[in-house]
């Protein structure tokens, strides 16, 4: 029995006078139980597939061709009360950010409340021990208090696991689970997927797993479709497809991903971007084919059709039975840590705040870091890695001195910077720079991009006149991988990959001596983290700059930092050479962290060790 099946289904942008394909003759069906992985970089069409199943299509999209069909009626012509009558109840979709899922003024048994009612469940009163019930389905403790709390007052794991009782509350037949795991840590991604799988089986719901991690999609998946530019580039079985991938596209995300174990390897840089929607409409051969590394002439005449390659296994590509095999280029020489000549110390760092206050009582302090020593050498990477509220971010922020520390003592090339006064700050601001996480809204809007590079000049005094401001945001851009023009774009005229070039670049202008870099890549399609993960290393051979790198990914850290250090609770519990704490981890939180890491291999069996430890991050 089919739950749901899209044939030849194609949506189009209507928004001006000529219209652009979205979606193009989309082929697939999905049974009852199982889980469909949709992969691709963004721009490719995977959550359009979601809008289209709720028909949350943005303004000005429509369907204009094929039939999208679930339990047999057709979703494009049903009834608009009828299908609204489906959504929330027989079809459920679980949002990528746990935190816009959830109305942020009113509390979680209000929405709880207005979510059962509206779909008819528990009415009057009864609603609260449905709620219940459904909180403890999904292993959320004190379900009566966690009804009275706002959303901020809860950790994104704790708001995604609400927003999966929401979900799952009807038993729904459908779930769309747009990206949610994406930014979570690995220890609560673990959680999450393992919980969708575990409510999944219980209800026997059929699933479209949205995301553009390649690992976990192949371990939670039972078939995947690979998506680009809007068509399947590729789709089968999760394990073979994986194993055995026949289109040069899927083989070039998994190259480009950085590798959690075994031997390292150079990531795979995919060139330029997808094709926008205004292009596609003009090529006339494979949509890959600009920047495939197997493209022969006869990929840019005609758009290859999907072929099967084994049963249940199609690709479209006219050269799956001669393909040349795709290599990454080679690894950049790692270097001597051990001879890196110390630039950054810290000694016993602490930073505490007071958790409440009165003037008639003491109140305990919490303690974000506690007496964490570390060293930073010149052009060393050192990565920073832990679950969120581990203190990464709180120790960040003691470096680059937003905050001072309680206790212990900072060094910066054998000067002493604890006190952060204003010498301190101008002598750390000409040394150390940060890169935010979000260029999104690090980026002011109203500058153009060669103001936003020289905007640190207009406090240290370099680069005084407007000429050499612009020459410098030149010498920027192309280091970074932007054209010249781009000096006169707005952060808006940018892909989110270029933004985040453009924020690299405001932290060199003035030359520091460390980034600090506060989960760049996070959220980032594989394809624009390998070549921003390729570009500080450039850079840094360039410059000789030293990195502070936090991170949640700890296959990133693996490939781009020399030493690691893992936080707990504020501590630091251990460190290392990456390479050898990821091999031979001797804390068992360190352990519970790489368990819980999908393996490379998609034929091995992903068991994270959630409980291990008996940390509890939330």
């Amino acid at each position: 029995m089919t739950i749901l099946a899209a044939q030849n289904l194609s949506v189009e942008s209507l928004g001006g006078p000529e219209s652009f394909p979205v979606l193009t003759d989309l082929n697939f069906t999905l049974e009852p139980g199982k889980i469909l992985g949709l992969v691709g970089e963004s721009g490719a069409g995977k959550s359009m597939i979601g809008r289209t199943i709720s028909q949350f299509l943005p303004s000005g999209f429509a369907v204009t061709r094929g039939t999208l069909k679930f339990d047999g009626d057709d979703l494009v012509a049903m009834a608009p009360e009828r299908r609204r009558n489906l959504l929330g109840r027989d079809i459920a979709f679980i949002p990528q950010e746990p935190l816009s899922g959830l109305n942020p003024v009113l509390t979680v048994g209000q929405q709880m409340k207005e979510h059962l009612r509206r779909i008819g469940l528990a009415p009057g009163e009864g609603w609260r021990q449905r709620a219940l019930a459904e909180f403890e389905a999904v292993h959320l403790p004190h379900g009566a208090a966690l009804l009275e709390k706002y959303p901020h007052q809860l950790s994104g794991g704790m708001c995604q696991r609400i927003l999966i009782a929401m979900a799952f509350a009807s038993r729904p037949r459908l779930l769309i689970a747009d990206e949610p795991t994406t930014a979570l840590d690995v220890t609560i991604q673990a959680r999450i997927v393992k919980l969708i799988a575990e409510m999944q089986k219980r209800d026997g719901t059929a699933v479209i797993f949205i995301t553009h991690d390649l690992r976990l999609a192949s371990q939670i998946s039972d078939e995947i479709m690979v998506l680009y530019a809007g068509r399947p580039a590729e789709r089968g079985p999760a394990k073979q497809l994986f194993s055995a991938p026949a289109h040069p596209y899927t083989r070039c995300l998994q190259l480009a991903n950085p590798t959690i174990s075994g031997p390292r390897r150079g990531l795979f840089i995919l060139p330029e971007r997808m094709p926008g929607l205004r292009v596609l409409k003009d090529i006339t051969g494979c949509r890959f084919a600009s920047r495939c590394p197997n493209a022969i002439a006869a990929c840019s005449k005609a758009e290859p059709p999907l072929a099967e390659i084994a049963p249940g296994h199609i690709a479209a590509c006219i050269r799956t039975e001669k393909t040349p095999e795709i290599v990454p280029p080679p690894l950049a020489p790692s270097r001597d840590v051990a001879t890196a000549k110390s630039y950054l110390e810290g000694e016993k760092l602490t930073k505490a705040y007071t958790v409440s206050w009165s003037p008639f009582s003491k109140h305990p302090k919490f303690k974000a870091v506690n007496g964490v020593d570390f060293t930073l050498g010149e052009g060393e990477f050192v990565g920073i890695v832990g679950e969120s509220g581990s203190g990464k971010s709180s120790l960040a922020r003691l470096v680059v001195g937003l905050d001072t520390p309680t206790e212990g003592r900072l060094t910066l090339a054998g000067r002493d910077i604890t006190a952060n006064g204003a010498s301190e700050k101008a002598y750390r601001r000409d040394h150390i720079q940060m890169v935010f996480q979000d260029p999104q809204s690090a980026l002011n809007p109203r500058r153009r991009v060669g103001s936003i590079v020289t905007q640190a000049t207009e406090a240290s005094g370099l680069y005084a006149g407007k000429r050499e401001r612009m020459d410098r945001a030149a010498e920027l851009l192309a280091e970074i991988g932007l054209p010249p023009d781009a000096a006169m774009r707005f952060p808006s005229q940018l892909s989110g990959g270029q933004k985040q070039r453009v924020n690299i670049a405001r932290a060199l202008c003035t030359v520091p001596r460390i980034l600090v870099a506060d989960e760049i890549v996070s959220g980032l399609d594989v394809s624009v983290q390998a070549q921003l993960l390729d570009l500080l290393l450039k850079l840094r051979n360039e410059h000789g700059f030293s990195m502070m790198f936090i991170s949640h990914d700890l296959s990133v850290v693996r490939y781009l930092c020399d030493r690691v250090l893992v936080m707990y609770r504020g501590e630091v519990v251990e460190s290392g050479a990456t390479e050898t704490v990821f091999a031979n981890p001797q804390h068992p939180y360190t352990r519970s962290l790489l368990a819980s890491v999908p393996p490379d291999d998609v034929q091995a069996e992903w068991s994270p060790v959630l409980a291990e430890t008996g940390y509890q991050v939330e």
